[in-house]
């Protein structure tokens, strides 16, 4: 075992295909020579070549293209986009042809591509370096959209998503790249993709959350605890497909429900979980559902977006709301 942060989990996995598959590729924007941006991919070119590390212009279009055509041949190529606010002139071809193709040609061809993306805020960078836009990506059918919130399902998830047989976005949440460690096993066990994780279990109300915010959220349980509110903990981690069994098996338990993340609030996945509870489980609730989330405007400078990304305080607040209501 070795105690590694999130973004070390991130290089061991992608170490561990490599040597394991040699169908599986790595490129992107500075992801060789220099390692990525956040250094994600330190050293895997000088330990396995240029050949299957590689280098490519700042051009995402191009770089999802070349994903889609190396999947669509047997390959596994794993893509980087330095941010996700960069991934968006790559959108036509994974909309319209990595999310498609198992489709189009009626299981012919399938794309087993990852698109790695550091995303959110929280490290002082403008605002096409902090997007939080998931639910743009987990809208489209044929997309998987998965976001770790730790070293040891960053390690799993990614080791899964590579093994996938479709495409998958995959989402780190940079915020919390070197944040904490955990021991973390190099030892090539999958997490399923389909699957949220009961992080604390409780009976006053549940606490759901993915990503960076799971930081915050998990500070904010911490603080309820010592008032006496039980809080059950339940981290996505899969944002498509949604384990909605495990949501829905949680409030038939605690009856209440907040919903954390760090996206703008208006068509957000927190509103997809909402209208899932509603749809099936309204009569578990004992208090209306709570969202406390980002603000819909753009991520601010640097000054503010603490103010904008949700806090232990904003959770606890709406966490006693929901408890406190009759």
């Amino acid at each position: 075992m070795t105690n590694i942060t999130l973004l070390e989990a991130v290089t061991q996995a992608l170490a561990y295909e490599l040597a394991h598959d040699e169908n599986v590729l790595v490129f992107g924007e500075d992801v060789g020579l220099n390692g990525g941006v956040f250094r994600a991919t330190d050293g895997l070119q000088k330990r396995f070549g240029a050949n299957r590390v590689m280098d490519t212009p700042l051009a995402e279009s191009m770089i999802a293209g070349l994903a889609i055509g190396m999947a669509a041949q047997g390959l596994k190529p794993v893509a980087e986009f330095q941010f996700m606010g960069f991934s968006y002139p790559a959108l036509d071809n994974i909309l319209n042809h990595a999310a498609r193709l198992r489709n189009r040609t009626r299981g012919r061809l399938q794309c087993p591509a990852v698109f790695r993306m550091p995303f959110g805020g929280g490290i002082h960078a403008p605002e096409h370096h902090s997007e939080s836009t998931e639910a743009l990506y987990a809208h489209i059918p044929g997309l998987q959209v998965v976001i770790p919130s730790s070293p040891a399902r960053a390690y799993g998830l990614l080791l899964a998503a590579i093994r996938s047989p479709d495409p998958v976005i995959f989402l780190e949440p940079k915020r919390i790249y070197r944040l904490v460690k955990q021991d973390v096993p190099d030892n090539g066990v999958a997490l399923p993709l389909e699957k949220a994780f009961v992080l604390r279990e409780g009976s006053d109300l549940t606490l759901i959350s993915w990503g960076a915010s799971m930081h915050e959220t998990q500070q904010a349980a911490e603080v309820l605890a010592e008032e006496g509110i039980s809080a059950e903990i339940i981290d996505i981690a899969s944002i498509k497909p949604l384990d909605t069994e495990t949501i829905l098996c949680s409030l038939n338990k605690t009856g209440r429900c907040v919903i954390v993340h760090e996206a703008a609030k208006s068509g957000g996945v927190g509103a997809e979980i909402a209208a899932q509870i509603g749809e099936k489980a309204l009569f578990s609730l004992l208090a209306p559902i709570q969202r406390v989330t980002g603000y819909d405007s753009t991520m601010p400078y640097f000054k503010l977006e603490h103010s904008y990304i949700p806090s232990v305080a904003r959770i606890v607040h709406a966490a006693k709301s929901t408890v406190g209501f009759s």
